[in-house]
């Protein structure tokens, strides 16, 4: 096997909370060699417990393997030092304090790159670094100005937030695309750049076919609890024993359902025999599906639609997620130093992702980071 794809890559991480530090992960799985700057205190989620492990909060450990951590107070000149010769040296540093904020530290793009030609330089915010600088960036205040709350609950009930921080996760991956696209821009003429990503532009982005359905259609979409607004069924239906995810993403789908749930007739019912007509009629339909998936559980059922490629799913818990991963071959748990964590998602041919370093204690690398800074 090769070395992981970004061997040799050095990225000066000076991000914190999520949003960076997720995206800095994934780059030292691919092989860059990460330094995480934190502040004397630590990044925040050192403390977001519960839930804890060996008294280290999770949410930390989740999204901080593979990296070296150095402290430095930037308001002394050591320190600041330190940060600055890091920059000057890093071929990414990646930063997600509110725009500007870097400016007093000599930190900013225009003089990190003023130093470092090569530099590609990311800067996550919430709201853009225009008429939104100010704006603090939380994921919950984007799920909220966004719209997505709008879309998430029960029709009749209050909105609700998505179970995970889905936009600072979606910014993360943006960042790292447009990075790594920096990066091969600079292969070709020796010169970095600015990135610049934003949690409210990645949430319009990640809404996909609900902003689209507004900026195409003049269509403003409504809360429809687990319904779709454009497919039927794709939704929690109920078995004998619990509900179980059904859904027809196309006419052919829809057919092997029907005979997987002795209802041969319905696809040529001219109100269900095409997509727009089951969902124009899904009060029609709901029911008549649901007679028969009463009749079993939802096991039962999620065997023998899935063998008839049907697609349906039992609604788990996150064991249960985990469970199934690790049945299906996707080993999706690595330990690194005694700690379990998520696999990276993308599995290479040749270049595998590599799983050496536990998430560092705060400042556990601060003296041979410095040594090498001044080396």
């Amino acid at each position: 096997m090769s070395d992981p794809p970004l061997a040799g890559l050095i990225v000066a991480d000076f991000s914190r909370i999520l949003a960076g530090p997720y995206a800095t992960m994934l780059l030292a799985d691919l092989g860059a060699q990460v330094i995480k700057v934190e502040s004397p205190g630590g990044d925040d989620t050192r403390t977001w417990m519960p839930p804890i492990r060996d008294g280290v909060a999770t949410y930390y450990l989740g999204i901080n393997r593979n990296k070296r951590s150095i402290a430095l107070d930037l308001r002394e000149d050591d320190d600041l030092a330190a940060a600055r010769e890091l920059a000057h040296r890093a071929d990414v540093m990646i930063e997600n304090f509110r725009p500007g904020g870097l400016v007093r530290f000599g930190l900013d793009y225009d003089t990190v790159a003023a130093s470092n030609e090569k530099i590609v330089y990311a800067s996550i915010s919430g709201f853009g670094s225009g008429a939104g600088a100010s704006m603090p960036g939380y994921d919950l205040m984007v799920q909220a100005i966004s719209g997505l709350m709008s879309l998430t609950g029960d029709p009749q009930g209050s909105p609700y937030r998505a179970g995970i921080s889905v936009f600072d996760v979606m910014a993360g991956m943006h960042a790292n695309i447009g990075i790594l696209a920096a990066l091969h821009h600079r292969g070709t003429t020796g010169r970095g750049q600015h990135v610049e990503v934003n949690l409210l532009s990645s949430a319009l982005s990640g809404l996909v076919n609900h902003s689209s359905g507004y900026v195409a259609g003049g269509t403003i979409p409504f809360r429809m609890g687990n319904a779709h607004p454009s497919l039927f069924p794709y939704e929690p239906l109920p078995t004998s024993d619990g509900e179980l995810i059904v859904i027809a993403g196309n006419d052919g789908q829809f057919r092997k359902l029907c005979q997987v749930l002795e209802l041969p007739g319905l696809p040529d019912d001219p109100r269900f025999g095409r997509n727009q007509d089951r969902t124009a009629n899904r009060e029609q339909l709901r029911p008549i599906l649901v007679e028969r998936l009463t009749k079993r559980t939802k096991d039962e059922w999620f065997r023998e639609l899935l063998a008839a490629g049907v697609p349906c799913a039992p609604i788990n818990t996150i064991d249960g997620g985990v469970a199934l991963a690790d049945e299906l071959g996707l080993a999706p748990v690595v330990t690194v130093g005694g700690i379990p964590s998520v696999r990276n998602p993308i599995t290479f041919s040749d270049t595998p992702a590599r799983y050496e370093l536990p998430p560092p204690g705060l400042d556990e690398h601060g003296e041979e980071i410095r040594a090498w800074l001044r080396s």
